[in-house]
């Protein structure tokens, strides 16, 4: 269930989850009222800023998901994280496809390509390798996600425009960690995670190792899969040597090996024959290495050097077209961070490669590429007195192709009294032209021609806005926070007919600028075991053409309701529903809203094991219940875009054991 069970176990650190809602208090001190008194509890330090700075210190909205809610969502989605972050606040996961299970984020009502993914704080997830299954991250392998909203591309780079989300790696803990959990659902899916972490003396090891297995449901009865077929291997060690208690090395791997298949199910079931023989086949590789080295207190800052070096091989079969590619990419930065006086400095350089190659079998008009983006960036943020707190950055970038970027950003954050935050905060940023984006999957490459030599990268300015304020009343706990963004981009890239001939699709600068605004609002009480929120997030995303055409798939209007009911240590109930409305697709036509319900239960034996039966859209939305999920023949098929849940009631009961 969509973050129940991780919302009723961190009822006393300040933390609620939930569709639109927010994971921390924001900008405010973690606290707990259990005792019938206010503590202070464990500090969020966030990476992602490259201060290590702790949250209530920053001045942009940051948002994190730590490791009790990791570890509590492990046992609800074990597979991945996209039930996790579609539950955040103005995040939607957009599902691309009907028969393999791909999926997209959407932030601030932006296109995917505006979020920029990061593992460990490098980017590691461009171009090809960043549209097919990027998001089967099991929660256990994970520490902690950093999500930034707005513009941070003056950290990041091309790309950041709507925010960043920012996937940080488990370390090894003080004492011993063996994590096994075993889930099965009601959709035929499977899973079994196993998690390990030790120190040993001067060294460390974490290991993840995973296996996700599903058969294919066809559950609107049309002939074709609505759930894939998955075959999914993971595996992620991590070598860790402590050279002194200053200096840090970091060695690891990362390894995906996957096989999604969707489609006729007479065929997926071994009957295929002249009218059934419709399939889409995604076989896809994922290797990647990873270095850092972390050395404190070097002239009293801190000195940071990493590097990753990922392939990614791409086989994509839609009937009888393919295609097939290999991406390598390399991440290189070095930088440092000091906290001088009234100053915090951050100073650095990074490097960012991507190069494509078609492979052989590959039916594509598409070309091969080689990008490479050098980077220099420099952030200052100065504490005026302990009520306010101002923060400049600027990045110069340097793209092979697209030439020279500089991009400023300014914030501030304002604290009148203890129990409220303002902050405001605002930048540029840009996005090079890209072959491989969501609205490309979404239409398909089959008649996509190369990118043309006229075409320019996008321009983007925005802004953020929000306000928290934290109290007691007797022994109710209330949080109030109000959001407001806004970002404009210039020259936004959209798929066209061709000029030459309207069968083939063209990526191309349009005449006018898009523009996204939004609100997001919300209230959270707290009564001893008991935690109820009320969310609702407004984001209006519009094409400024003569039309004002809306952005598609993204939703206008959300809003959430969560209570979540703990007994002891031993009990946890949670009940939460959502309302998704005002989506309009590609031509601008309304979208049916659709209400969706979700319920756990979960009992803890001992210290060791924990049960968890959780039931995801309980009512059965179904966007197969008010359209045809696809057009033409058996033979043929033309998928729809798909704006709503496919795959219906779910029902999943996992065991996990911690040793």
């Amino acid at each position: 269930m969509k973050g129940i069970f991780i919302l009723v176990c961190l009822a006393n650190v300040g933390i609620a989850f939930g569709q639109n809602k927010p994971t921390v208090k924001d900008s405010t001190t973690i606290k707990a009222d259990t005792t019938q008194k206010t503590e202070e509890l464990h500090e969020v330090v966030v990476s992602a800023t490259r201060n290590n700075s702790r949250i209530e210190d920053l001045p942009m909205k940051v948002e994190v998901l730590g490791t009790e809610e990791l570890q509590e969502e492990s046992g609800i989605k074990p597979g991945n994280v996209i039930s996790l972050l579609g539950d955040l606040s103005v995040i939607h996961i957009q599902n691309t496809s009907a028969v393999n299970g791909n999926n997209a984020i959407r932030m601030q009502g932006l296109d995917g390509k505006y979020t920029q993914l990061l593992r460990d704080g490098m980017a590691v997830y461009e171009g090809l390798s960043g549209n097919f299954g990027v998001l089967s991250i099991p929660p256990l392998d994970l520490k902690q996600i950093e999500i930034i909203k707005g513009s941070v591309s003056t950290l990041y780079g091309g790309g950041a425009i709507a925010g960043i989300i920012n996937f940080v790696a488990k370390t090894p803990g003080n004492k011993p960690a063996l994590d096994i959990l075993v889930n099965r659902s009601s959709l035929k899916e499977t899973n079994f995670n196993t998690f390990y972490s030790q120190k040993y003396g001067k060294t460390g090891l974490t290991l993840f190792a995973g296996v996700t297995t599903q058969n294919p449901v066809d559950v609107n009865k049309d002939g074709f899969s609505d759930v894939p077929i998955l075959r999914q291997y993971l595996l992620h060690p991590r070598f860790f040597w402590y050279l002194n208690p200053l200096t840090t090395l970091i060695a690891g791997y990362s390894g995906t090996i996957e096989k999604r298949a969707g489609g006729d199910m007479e065929v997926l079931d071994g009957h295929s024959d002249k009218t059934h023989q419709y399939t889409e086949v995604n076989n896809s590789e994922r290797h990647s290495i990873e270095l850092q080295f972390i050395r404190k207190q070097l002239a009293n800052g801190t000195l940071t050097l990493k590097g990753n070096g990922s392939f990614f091989h791409l086989q994509n079969d839609q009937g009888t077209f393919a295609l097939v590619g290999n991406q390598k990419n390399t991440y290189a930065e070095a930088s440092y961070n000091k906290k001088s006086g009234n100053h915090d400095w951050v100073v650095g350089l990074n490097n960012t490669g991507e190069v494509y190659r078609r492979a052989t079998g590959d039916s594509t008009m598409l070309n091969n590429y080689t990008y490479n983006t050098t980077g220099a960036f420099v952030q200052d943020g100065f504490h005026i007195n302990s009520q306010l707190m101002v923060e400049g950055g600027l990045r110069a970038d340097y793209h092979n192709v697209f030439g020279w970027y500089v991009l400023p950003r300014l914030a501030l954050m304002y604290k009148p009294i203890d129990d409220l935050s303002l902050r405001l905060s605002g930048g540029t940023g840009y996005k090079t032209p890209a072959i491989f984006t969501t609205q490309t999957q979404t239409i398909g490459y089959r008649n996509l021609l190369p990118l043309s030599a006229d075409v320019k990268s996008e321009r983007s300015a925005g802004i953020n806005f929000d306000g928290n304020y934290s109290t007691s009343l007797g022994k109710v706990s209330v949080t109030l926070n109000q959001a407001l963004y806004y970002t404009h981009i210039k020259d936004p890239i959209l798929p066209v007919p061709s000029a030459t001939d309207i069968e083939k699709v063209m990526l191309s600068n349009m005449p006018y600028a898009m523009n996204s605004i939004g609100t997001d609002t919300y209230i959270r009480l707290g009564y001893e075991h008991i935690e109820l929120y009320l969310g609702y997030n407004h984001t209006v995303s519009r094409y400024q053409d003569k039309a004002k055409t809306n952005i598609p798939f993204a939703p206008q209007d959300k809003f959430a309701g969560t209570l979540a009911y703990e007994i002891g240590e031993k009990w946890r109930f949670g009940i939460e529903n959502s309302w998704v409305g005002n989506q309009y697709d590609y031509q601008n036509q309304h979208t049916p809203s659709y209400w969706f319900w979700a319920a756990m239960i979960s009992r803890k034996f001992g210290e060791h094991v924990t049960v968890v039966l959780n039931g995801e859209n309980l009512f059965d939305a179904r966007q197969g219940k008010h359209t045809p999920l696809y057009t033409g023949t058996v033979t043929n098929p033309q998928f729809v875009p798909l704006w709503g849940p496919i795959d219906g009631r779910t029902i999943n009961l996992s065991v996990k054991f911690n040793l």
